[in-house]
């Protein structure tokens, strides 16, 4: 009965083709697809039309073979078929950096690290410096951070520098202090050389870090753009057409611009400029720069730190470290002076605000510049804890959350610990910062976190780990629905970067940036979502990734 209707389906193809000899000429037309829209009513097709990279026709079959013929024709062969999906916060530049790191991500004990980085020595044997991304304390049997005592008997000799797997702390050898001039007297603005017993332990947390950072090699560019070019591939393979790259150089952002006019760098980037006085004076000088792949209109501003490391912003102290009520990392006169400089400009506000008080603190600022309802999309990255009584101040002022999911089946292991029960009730409540605007943006922190969005849409629809646990999901009052999860990550993301009027959906005069997949995400059982393949990935029309 199958095969009879694959005939039919054959037959009735072969009768348009035949028959419509005026059609007009697409460059592709992709049928027999379940193809999920996601416009303003949610609807599917199962044909749409490309032409000069913008989808010109959707519909049934019929339709679509009606008005358009092509010699490049895909059947979808009935999989689920989506708009290229946004990675609304990650870091983009820092994923090419990490792939030509050590990897030490998932590893389980400090001895553990060691070994990955005299295998990553061996195969480097001419580097100066040892550079590695990815450890988690929190990972390890004693969770406490490390010291360099392990870093020095295996690496006398090369200064180490490892990031942790959230970026906000460093953990380095002796010689990479003594090359930083690092002592128990240093002071770091916004950040904090880690103590023992009156003497560096070797861990540096948030702006501390830049004391060695900065004596870290500089690429080349050629360097730099191997790297832009390895973190594309990856994102192709995962179906990511868009990428917010949350905190980079205007030096970066230039050489994004040069790659993609050179036609290699062919995904779409939403780069935040990482503020400073310098960046602001520059970049409002210049004013917004929107190119067909490059969307330059927003800042990356630091509030705090990292829950993980203790740095996030809090209220009331750590419950764990009732000595500590973490940091800003930078104090509230100059967070103000940014906000005020960007209120004045065309430009967008996105900060990182992880702790209640460094959200809290955020979101009146805000508030005080914005005057009321807006559409400025100014934004918080992370939104990671924010008091009850602070969450309406979104909606009051039309303060879009971004957020990633997976951070909350990251750290619902610990994350209690560090905030207490009570408070820990105020965390990754998505739906209810869904609630305030109707909107809300979706992506990874990669590579803090993995790449993969299906990730971010398991954790948030079914709040488990990969292991299905917990049972019953993780704070589950904080659960979006399957669709509001792909709007996250589809044109909600484009509406928080201006980009809903020609990205985002599968619409006409849209530009075709789609997907296939080879399961169905508003389908599929949850202990599959993690592992979805994409078969194609599609930018204007122009196909840049298939699954071989």
């Amino acid at each position: 009965m199958k095969n009879y209707f694959y005939a039919l389906f054959a037959t009735f193809l072969a009768f348009i083709l035949a028959s419509c000899s005026s059609r007009d000429k697409a460059d592709l037309i992709v049928y027999n697809g379940t193809i999920y829209t996601v416009d303003s009513t949610f609807s599917k097709a199962t044909s749409f039309a490309v032409k000069e990279g913008k989808f010109v026709a959707i519909g049934d079959s019929a339709t679509v073979f009606g008005k358009y013929q092509s010699d490049s024709v895909v059947n979808a062969n009935g999989q689920a078929v989506y708009p290229g999906l946004y990675d609304a916060h990650a870091h983009f530049y820092g994923l090419g950096q990490m792939l030509d790191q050590a990897d030490l991500v998932d590893t389980k004990s400090a001895e553990e690290i060691v070994e990955r980085l005299k295998k990553y020595q061996s195969e480097h044997p001419d580097a100066v410096w040892i550079i590695g991304r990815g450890w988690d304390q929190n990972d390890w049997p004693v969770k406490e951070f490390p010291t360099k005592d392990i870093l020095d008997k295996a690496f006398p000799n090369n200064p180490v520098y490892l990031t942790r797997i959230d970026g906000h702390a460093g953990w380095v050898n002796t010689k990479a202090l003594q090359l930083a001039k690092i002592t128990a007297d240093t002071k770091a603005e916004g950040g904090l050389v880690v103590l023992k017993n009156g003497q560096p332990t070797g861990v540096l947390v948030d702006r501390a870090q830049q004391l060695v950072r900065a004596l870290n090699p500089t690429p080349t560019k050629a360097e730099i753009t191997s790297k832009l070019l390895k973190a594309q591939q990856v994102c192709f393979q995962y179906g990511l057409t868009n990428v917010g790259d949350a905190g980079v150089s205007p030096e970066i952002i230039d050489h994004m611009d040069s790659l993609q006019k050179a036609g290699t760098l062919k995904i779409r980037l939403y780069p935040m400029v990482s503020v400073s006085q310098e960046t602001i004076d520059k970049m409002l000088k210049k004013g917004i720069y929107v190119t067909d792949r490059l969307n330059v209109r927003s800042f990356k501003i630091y509030a705090d730190g990292a829950l993980g490391s203790r740095g996030a912003c809090l209220l009331k102290p750590y419950s764990d470290s009732p000595e500590t009520t973490g940091f800003l990392l930078f104090s509230p006169a100059e967070l103000e002076k940014s906000i005020a400089q960007l209120a004045n400009s065309e430009f967008q506000a996105n900060t990182h605000c992880i702790g209640d008080s460094a959200n809290r603190l955020m979101l009146n600022l805000y508030a005080k510049y914005l005057k009321g309802k807006n559409d400025r999309r100014w934004r918080i990255e992370h939104a990671q804890i924010v008091d009850a009584a602070d969450v309406p101040t979104f909606g009051k002022f039309n303060i879009m959350p971004s957020v990633q999911p997976t951070h909350a089946t990251s750290d619902m292991y610990w994350a209690g610990e560090r905030l207490g029960k009570a408070r820990e009730k105020n965390a990754y409540a998505f739906q209810e910062l869904f609630k305030q605007n109707g909107k809300i943006t979706f992506g990874t922190d990669f590579p803090v976190e993995a790449v993969s969005p299906f990730y971010t849409f398991h954790s948030a629809v079914f709040r488990q780990d990969a292991k299905g646990f917990p049972a019953g999901g993780y704070q589950m009052e904080g659960a979006l629905s399957r669709e509001q999860t792909l709007r996250g990550m589809t044109i909600w993301a484009a509406y928080g970067n201006f980009e809903e009027g020609r990205l985002g959906s599968i619409e006409v005069g849209k530009a075709a940036d789609f997907i296939i997949l080879e399961k169905d995400l508003m389908t599929a059982p949850a202990n599959e979502l993690r592992d979805v393949k994409v078969l194609k990935t599609y930018v204007a029309g122009e196909k840049v990734f298939e699954r071989k």
